[in-house]
């Protein structure tokens, strides 16, 4: 066993041993693909008469392809993972779980939790994948329990890249708040906020509520006298429009509510109903997109 290379530095084995000794090592954690050296550390920690640490040999975290986590690879560092959206403590959590399971099954941990749950011995030997998918669905159910201010200071810098109008940001955020697994999930579910999108009028055919593009412009044409002569378009003060018309009609409340929601935001999956879209875009918006609307169905 080689101890002095020929330079008269001593080799990383034999410098490793004497640095972690002098600095009152008791613990080795590192991946298994080491496990291999620990006689080698073993014949030096007995040679000096030295107590030998107790050794940790972690299960090597590999991506779908079992190839093993490297930036080399174009893997992702956990710098990486916070630039593009993903809470800390989420990462830290799901980290946690590869390659260690509590008895419980449990899933979601405190950083405080972990510290009193962890336990070494029952960590696998086998390599563990890195699910980015388990992750962002991890970072999902972070979000969903964040404390709303916290949530804010995250969420608004996103939706300002995509909406520039003068509009109540925290409403928005709210809306999205349990519906992404990252924070730029957020541009894509809010853009149209900022601008009616291009769409096709195959948007306003529902089969579910029996709605057709001949019968979403009459309820459109219908609606948009009442919402003219509205002052209060408050989500509650709009809904109860929308519900009375479908009294009135004899339709479910749904087959008023979907040509409205595909009007103002131009798109089929929305984080919040018409109404709601209508309170945050305010009266003359709103107005605005149902009668384009009406044009593009006419």
């Amino acid at each position: 066993m080689i101890l002095i290379k020929s330079d008269g530095f001593p080799t990383y084995n034999f410098a490793n041993v004497v640095d972690d000794h002098l600095m009152g090592i008791t613990h080795v954690v590192r991946g298994n693909e080491y496990l291999s050296s620990a006689p080698k550390y073993n014949r030096l920690y007995n040679a000096f008469g030295w107590e030998v640490p107790v050794y940790v040999h972690c299960p090597l975290i590999t991506d779908a392809d079992h190839h093993k986590l490297s930036k080399r690879s174009g893997h992702s560092s956990f710098e990486d993972l916070i630039e593009q959206g993903f809470v800390s403590e989420a990462v830290v959590n799901y980290v946690a779980l590869l390659g260690w399971s509590p008895e419980d099954n449990r899933e979601i941990f405190s950083l405080q939790e972990l510290v009193e749950n962890f336990d070494y011995h029952h960590m696998s030997k086998s390599p563990a994948v890195f699910d980015i998918q388990k992750l962002k669905w991890m970072n999902g159910e972070y979000i969903k329990a964040m404390d709303f201010d916290k949530y804010c200071e995250r969420a608004i810098p996103q939706i300002r890249q995509v909406v520039s109008k003068d509009i109540d940001l925290r409403k928005i955020a709210m809306m999205v708040k349990t519906r992404i697994e990252v924070f730029p999930d957020i541009n894509e579910m809010v853009d149209f906020f900022e601008v009616l999108p291009e769409y096709d009028l195959s948007l306003y055919q529902n089969k579910k509520w029996k709605v057709s593009p001949e019968k979403a412009l009459k309820v459109l044409e219908d609606l948009l006298p009442e919402l003219e002569a509205q002052d209060d378009f408050s989500n509650d003060a709009l809904y109860e429009i929308l519900k009375n018309y479908a009294e009135r009609e004899g339709v479910k409340a749904g087959f008023v509510i979907w040509p409205v929601r595909i009007a103002v935001s131009g798109k089929a999956v929305t984080p919040a109903g018409a109404t709601e879209i209508m309170e945050v875009l305010g009266k003359e918006e709103s107005l605005s997109r149902i009668r384009r609307g009406i044009e593009l169905l006419k």
